[in-house]
């Protein structure tokens, strides 16, 4: 029986408020195959030593890091956005990760966004690292949309060496995420699996709980030999207890493990 390549990791933001460490922990007790660590606010995520500590001591590789280029984290390292960016990097290849997760860049980053693509490419070329551009959604209120990044949300529409799917954005953003992923083709090395209902939030739900294709996405990976990394990028705030939560990551990590096998099964 063929047994799947791709490892399924948990992000350090499924675990929000509570800390990176604690994203550790839950991976390891849960099964998981290894973390993505998003940079953000906590002093851990920041600290490449600490990192290590955590990996070591919970024997949970490290196998993608999330620059920090959220809204929140807009100071986080340095203002600087390239700066971010050789930061995260230099974290990958002293933490052993294989890929680096970017946004594309605000509109009013201006200079930043003018020279993303061809500065992600130059990057690109410098290291083994993989920067995986993930694809983002338009900003809604009410009847109105604003288009918040730059080239574009939509970053199949640019030339980047590699993607990051995330399903939640996908719902957000009201697009077909197969598709999507149809244009990301070969270039496809990353994905955040959750789900979402397509109410215009980005919701982050637990997978199966939306209108998402998770399952058929991860059955069309499995059987196309994909060698990169699911990542459970999920919203786990409104679990009412620790145990709540936890059984929340366990059900998302049963979910994945079933849909990538489900080609196993079948043949």
């Amino acid at each position: 029986m063929h047994v799947p390549d791709t490892k399924v990791a948990l992000s350090t933001a499924s675990v929000y408020p509570s800390s990176t460490a604690t994203a550790f922990e839950l991976a390891a007790r849960l099964g998981y195959d290894g973390v993505e660590v998003m940079v953000w606010n906590d002093p851990i995520s920041q600290d490449l030593e600490a990192l290590r500590r955590l990996s070591d001591a919970h024997r949970m590789p490290i196998l993608a890091v999330h620059a920090p280029c959220l809204l929140i984290t807009q100071r986080v390292w340095t203002t600087d956005p390239w700066t971010k960016l050789v930061r995260a990097r230099a974290a990958a290849e002293k933490l052993g990760a294989d890929t680096v997760v970017v946004h594309p860049p605000f509109r009013w980053q201006r200079q930043y966004a003018r020279d993303f693509v061809q500065g992600i490419g130059r990057m690109a070329g410098e290291t083994d690292v993989r920067f995986a551009v993930e694809n983002m959604y338009p900003w809604r209120y009410k009847d109105r949309e604003m288009l918040a990044y730059a080239p574009g949300w939509d970053v199949t529409d640019e030339d980047y060496r590699h993607f990051t799917i995330d399903l939640s954005h996908a719902a957000t953003s009201r697009i077909d995420a197969l598709e999507m992923a149809d244009r990301m083709g070969h270039r496809l090395a990353h994905v955040h699996l959750a789900d979402g209902s397509g109410s215009g939030k980005d919701e982050h739900l637990i997978p199966g709980r939306g209108r998402q294709p998770c399952a058929p996405l991860l059955e069309r990976l499995a059987r196309d030999g994909f060698d990169g990394h699911v990542v459970l990028e999920v919203n786990t705030r409104r679990s009412a207890t620790p145990a709540e939560r936890e059984a929340d990551l366990a059900e998302a990590l049963a979910f994945t493990r079933l849909h990538l096998a489900a080609p196993a099964r079948r043949v």
